[in-house]
């Protein structure tokens, strides 16, 4: 009986352990993309870049997204998950060294990743995108560069503006990347996001998926004329 016993325990565990990976490698596991990075675009003539730019969200290369660590069986396991959308939408000026009157406005409601099932938690959990389905971001300083960028040139500035994520506004400091190439003008971002900042609950399923309680914000986007 005893060794019945024995055989019996070893049998659930064995069970759990395979169950448990298998339920991580074709579930959870996911295919985490590339970090946002500026494109090496053509350059060609197309204007000065003085002026007023618009992000459209029909054009196919510009999304906003997120990146954060999922947990597995009690923090045993980790995985990098990302999920994106191209339902951006915005506004920049130019003048000289001075850019400003930036806006960008994502519909987090179209967020898709690798796992549809996570896509669908964020409805309802997280960060809740029934409820709250725009992030937007509003500057309140311009940027002064230290020159006219030229066209294929890219520069270093931060971006200082309004975030408002989950129905919270905060203001934010985002160290972004611009390049103009004669068609385009080209910003890259990320931002650490803290979620009690937001009021954002880190999302876990029946215990044994969860979310660290931080992540980042990252985006590519593409102003045109």
């Amino acid at each position: 009986m005893r060794r019945l016993v024995k055989l019996v325990v070893l049998g659930v565990v064995v069970v759990v352990v395979v169950g448990g990976a298998a339920l991580y490698w074709f579930v959870i596991r996911g295919d985490a993309k590339p970090r946002a990075h500026i494109e090496q675009t053509k350059v060609s003539a197309g204007g000065p870049l003085d002026g007023s730019w618009t992000l459209r969200p029909s054009d196919g290369r510009s999304f906003v997204g997120y990146r954060v660590q999922e947990q597995f069986a009690a923090a045993t396991i980790e995985s990098t998950a990302t999920g994106r959308t191209g339902e951006v939408q915005g506004t920049l000026r130019v003048s000289g060294t001075t850019v400003d009157g930036v806006t960008v406005t994502a519909n987090l409601a179209t967020l898709k990743s690798d796992k549809s099932l996570r896509d669908a938690r964020l409805h309802t959990m997280g960060l809740e995108t029934d409820r709250f389905p725009d992030a937007k971001f509003v500057q309140t300083q311009p940027i002064r560069l230290a020159h006219v960028p030229a066209a294929g040139e890219t520069v270093d500035a931060t971006a200082v503006g309004d975030l408002t994520l989950h129905g919270v506004t905060r203001t934010v400091s985002i160290p972004v990347q611009g390049r103009w190439d004669g068609q385009a003008v080209q910003v890259v971002g990320h931002l650490p996001i803290t979620f009690s900042d937001y009021r954002i609950d880190a999302p876990s399923i029946g215990g044994f998926t969860s979310v660290s309680d931080h992540g980042e914000l990252e985006f590519q986007v593409f102003f045109t004329r």
